[in-house]
This record gives structure tokens, C-alpha cells and sequence, in this order.
């Protein structure tokens, strides 16, 4: 009886032994990904000790890229503009599924709930929905305006309830898709919102949905809260009686441009950034910025907006104070700012310099730089904090 105890107790000893010595698990929540557009890979990152992890390569044309994560964060879906949806293991650094599901393609979204991802195609135009575990095809939803003409879509975003909304640049329109049955997709459909919808954003809560119009001055805004949606334009004429600049690249829109109850909009050929209260939306205040915006982007805590521009001042960034609604500091992080991300709590913001070949890491409130990543022409830069919200 004593020898079997003492073996017991031996293997216990062991076991406890083999515990203490196995390395820790790692959590997800200070990962993220930066796009290497010329490489076709993804470098993950540590958003703590600011340094690559690994990199993940044979993700094809990465020259548009966009990043939706998994809910518990240690999956990233890619959208590549060559049409490919990528699964990419965060953890093991490895490619799990990737299927062509299109020729060109330029972003997605995951659903509420984790279980469908969709992408947003120009060729063919329309949606496609997947599986978030196989990657197999649930729905495909053609943006088909009359027999045989597809529009491009743009602006897709998830909706509270499986719900996707999206815009449709060539038709004028807007569409939502319900796949509270993926097999039987139901698609409510607004017409004549406005000319050529090019992005949009849903506000952080799920309210509103609210379109960039590029043909003309203004927005297209839903209450999705409504038991009748119906489209509403809003800031309508914002830049009437003045000559509008040369767009020389497309602003983008999405829920981060939110910071409280003002949201923070880029003007359409004009170097002006349009304060809008969401519960009105009244334009409140517009404010003068080194050139056209592309991306306009609240810190998490929305004490701070950071303005990134089009050619040919790509290479600053602007940060304004929200609360006196001026521009308090202008940054050159490096030659061709294409795309900003802020760590979960906002007290770094990461910068991508494409023609620098870097990622700038800088302290939000002392504006020091803090860390520099090498990247081959570097693009998106996408945290994992956003698993957790609404419309990113």
C-alpha cells in the first residue's frame, strides 16, 4: 500500500513538475497584424512589447487590404483586392483556409455573432458570405440592378442579428442582407440614396448607418432603429458655392471616426474635417486640416482625433483636440502615411510609412516615438481589440 502511495506521489511530482516548466499560454488580446503590401504578407505583431512576432507570407495582392478578427481574436480573415479570403492562425502564424471567391475585392465584415464572414466585391459586384469555421460558401448575394448588370460594392459593415448593410456604388443605393438564415438570405433594399455611395460606417451603438457620397455633397443616413427605415440625407451642400479640390484619393469612413456623440468626417475634395452631431446630424463645425483627409480616426477615449491626407501631404499627420476642436499637433512619422491604428486604450497610435518602409509607434499624449517596425511597404494596420466592436 505505502509503495503504491509513494508512486502516487512520485508521478504527481512529475506531473506538477512537467506544469511548471511548459510555457505560458498566450492570450490574443495585444495581438495585431500589418499588411506588407508589396510582399503579399501579414507581419503579427505585439501591441505590448511592440515587436514582430512572425510573418505570414502567399496572401496575394495585399494593394487593398482589409482585416476582420474572430471573437476571441486568434483568427484573422483577409481580404485581398485580388479577390481572396484569407484564414490566417495568429498563434501558430500559419494560413488554415483560403478560397478565390472573387476577382477583385476590397474588404468585409464578420457577423455579430462570429459565424459568417462577407466580403465586398467590384468583380463580380455583390457579396459573398462564408462559413467563419471551413470557409465554405453560405450565400452569394449579387448586386444585380437590372439583367445582367452588377454594381460595385462598397461600404459593408455588420449589423446587430446576422445582418449585414452595404452600399452599392453604381446603382445609387443602399442594401441591408438578414442571414438569420444564411441558405435564404433576405435583402431589404433602399434606391435613390444619392450619387455614387463610396464608403460608410455604422455608428459604434448600431443605430445609424450612414453613407459618403462621392457624386454629390453629403451623406445618406438610416436609423436602422426605426421600425420603417427610411433614408435620410444629411449635410446636404457642406461645400456649395466653393470650388471643390481634385480628389486624388478616396477618404474612408468607419465607426472609429466617433468620439462621443460627434462624429469626425473627412470632406470630399475639400482640406476640412466636418464635426457632425450624431443626434441630429447637423453639421456642428467644420475644421481646417493640412489637406484632403483620408483617414479621420478618434482615440479610443475620444479626447483626440488623428487626420492622416492624400497626395500631396501624405506624409503628415494631424491630431486635434476634440474638446476645442483645433489642431494641436502636426507629425511627419514618415514618407507615405497610409493607414493608422490605436492600441485598445489609446495611449500609442501605430503609423504606417510606405515609402519609409516602417511602422511608427507614437505616445499619444507626449507624441514621442516610441518604437519603429520595419515593413516592406507597409499599408493596414489592424488590432485584434477590434473583434469586440460594432462595424470593424
Amino acid at each position: 500500500m505505502s509503495t503504491r502511495r509513494e508512486s502516487l506521489l512520485a508521478l504527481a511530482a512529475l506531473l506538477g513538475g512537467c506544469a511548471t516548466t511548459a510555457p505560458p499560454a498566450k492570450g490574443t488580446g495585444d495581438l495585431g497584424v500589418i499588411v506588407q503590401r508589396a510582399k503579399g504578407a501579414l507581419s503579427i505583431v505585439d501591441t505590448t512589447e511592440r515587436r514582430v512576432l512572425g510573418v505570414v507570407t502567399g496572401l496575394g495582392d495585399l494593394s487593398h487590404a482589409s482585416v476582420v478578427f474572430s471573437r476571441d481574436g486568434g483568427t484573422a480573415y483577409v481580404f485581398g483586392r485580388d479577390g481572396a479570403l484569407t484564414k490566417v492562425d495568429l498563434l501558430a502564424q500559419r494560413i488554415e483556409a483560403r478560397v478565390q471567391q472573387a476577382g477583385n475585392s476590397i474588404g468585409g465584415a464578420i457577423s455579430q455573432d462570429g459565424t459568417l464572414v462577407a466580403a465586398q466585391n467590384y468583380t463580380p459586384g455583390g457579396v459573398k458570405v462564408f462559413d467563419a469555421k471551413t470557409l465554405a460558401l453560405v450565400a452569394d448575394i449579387p448586386a444585380e440592378t437590372a439583367p445582367g448588370k452588377l454594381s460595385r460594392v462598397v461600404g459593408l459593415v455588420d449589423l446587430p442579428g446576422r445582418r449585414f448593410a452595404y452600399s452599392l456604388f453604381d446603382a445609387d443605393a443602399i442594401w441591408i442582407a438578414d442571414l438569420s438564415r444564411p441558405g435564404a438570405p433576405r435583402i431589404t433594399r433602399f434606391e435613390g440614396i444619392g450619387h455614387q455611395p463610396y464608403d460608410a460606417l455604422v455608428t459604434p451603438n448600431g443605430r445609424h448607418y450612414v453613407a459618403g457620397l462621392f457624386g454629390e455633397d453629403g451623406l445618406a443616413m438610416l436609423d436602422l432603429w426605426d421600425e420603417q427605415p427610411k433614408v435620410r440625407r444629411v449635410l446636404g451642400g457642406y461645400g456649395r458655392g466653393e470650388q471643390p479640390l481634385p480628389v486624388y484619393k478616396m477618404p474612408h469612413l468607419r465607426g472609429w471616426a466617433v468620439a462621443g456623440r460627434h462624429a469626425y468626417l473627412p470632406a470630399i475634395g475639400r482640406r476640412e474635417v466636418l464635426v457632425v452631431d450624431t443626434q441630429t446630424w447637423t453639421e456642428v463645425d467644420r475644421i481646417a486640416v493640412a489637406g484632403q483627409p483620408v483617414f479621420v480616426m478618434a482615440r479610443p477615449d475620444g479626447r483626440q482625433v488623428w487626420v492622416n491626407f492624400a497626395v500631396p501631404d501624405y506624409s503628415q499627420v494631424q491630431v486635434i483636440d476634440t474638446p476645442s476642436r483645433r489642431v494641436v499637433k502636426t507629425l511627419a512619422p514618415g514618407k507615405a502615411v497610409l493607414h493608422m491604428e490605436f492600441t485598445p486604450r489609446g495611449e500609442a497610435v501605430w503609423i504606417s510609412a510606405r515609402d519609409d518602409n516602417k511602422v511608427a509607434v507614437i505616445d499619444t499624449a507626449s507624441f514621442e516615438t516610441l518604437a519603429t517596425i520595419a515593413a516592406d511597404a507597409p499599408s493596414g494596420i489592424f488590432f485584434t481589440a477590434r473583434a469586440a466592436r460594432l462595424g470593424l
